[in-house]
């Protein structure tokens, strides 16, 4: 199935981009991260009040656009290639857990507060949690239940992506929904909104390298005239095209009336992104040569993001293996 973005979504994605463009830049990006919150809250705010990203596929009875997953996704494309640190992937997954699963009363508490700006986030299980320390909103998955948490313990943990925040996360709440139904609709959301970052950075990759071989010259003209060049770059741009193809598939299938094949699609189109996106990162890394592997130039960032996408919402190798069970 081949899509096309309709006019709305044109708009979507080229406000966001001049906004990431004008807001994000490397400095920016760097700045951002030495922040106690680790990431522009004031740009955040522009996001939320100017294009409502953290509204898009809320209800309109609690105060959202009234879009869907897919809108949310293709803004992600954006921020994964911008680089610019952002808590609107764990905002996505815990607005999708309490769709899901949510009382109605928890919904209609914490959507609004959400769509109007508030982070959010969703523990599931033992393990690190995204965004957990500036997230307003914790909920956990335990067992059964969908908890809101009360005054939850946190604990931050340095990662080697210093763009991504994990934490560790212990507390009790107020249960406010089916733990099963918000699980199983934020591992596959989850998945998708990596899939959608891993696109993002393939592109950043990619434009990163043509810009740099149109102008680093040897033996008198530029590297990317070089025909082994070409074939890299042209194999990192199918390779792009590709990733983007099959993760709005899984996005859209998401978006709309979710069957047992879209856990498929989804499985399928995060493996693909997250590994196109580790191997256009070393091409990116390589092609640039030695100025890549200092600290002033964003490859190394490019690098560091790819694989901390692999473990942010499953390994490829995970994905491919629910493919077959």
């Amino acid at each position: 199935m081949r899509f096309r973005l309709s006019e709305e979504q044109d708009e979507l994605v080229a406000t966001v981009r001049a906004l990431l463009t004008k807001r994000a830049d490397s400095a920016a990006v760097r700045a951002a991260i030495e922040t106690p919150d680790g990431y522009d809250t004031d740009l955040w705010r522009l996001m939320c009040d100017q294009v409502g990203v953290a509204a898009l596929a809320v209800p309109e009875q609690y105060d959202g656009f009234g879009a869907t997953f897919f809108e949310t996704a293709i803004v992600l494309e954006e921020l994964g290639r911008s680089l610019a640190p952002s808590p609107l992937v764990a905002t996505t997954i815990a607005t999708q857990a309490l769709l899901a699963g949510g009382t109605e009363d928890a919904r209609a508490d914490l959507l609004p507060r959400i769509a109007a700006g508030e982070p959010a986030s969703l523990v599931l299980g033992d393990g690190l949690v995204l965004d957990a320390d500036r997230a307003r909103i914790l909920l956990q998955v335990d067992g059964n239940d969908l908890v809101l948490l009360d005054e939850p313990r946190v604990e931050r943990v340095e990662t080697m992506d210093q763009t991504i925040r994990l934490a560790r996360v212990a507390g009790g709440g107020t249960v406010v929904g089916d733990g099963r139904a918000a699980q199983a609709r934020a591992e596959l959301v989850g998945a998708a909104c990596a899939a959608a970052l891993a696109v993002g950075l393939c592109r950043r990759a990619l434009e990163m390298t043509v810009a740099y071989t149109k102008g680093r010259e040897q033996f008198g003209r530029p590297i990317g005239s070089f025909q082994a060049l070409k074939h890299r770059m042209a194999d990192m741009l199918a390779r792009t095209e590709i990733a983007r193809s099959v993760t709005w598939q899984a996005a859209y299938a998401l978006a709309s009336d979710a069957t047992e094949a879209t856990a498929d699609q989804v499985h399928a189109a995060t493996a693909y992104a997250l590994d196109a996106a580790a191997d256009l990162a070393a091409e990116c890394v390589q092609l640039h040569g030695g100025i890549a592997i200092t600290w002033e130039h964003d490859a190394h960032m490019v690098f560091k993001r790819a694989h901390a996408l692999r473990n942010l919402a499953g390994t490829p190798s995970q994905h491919r293996l629910a493919l077959i069970l």
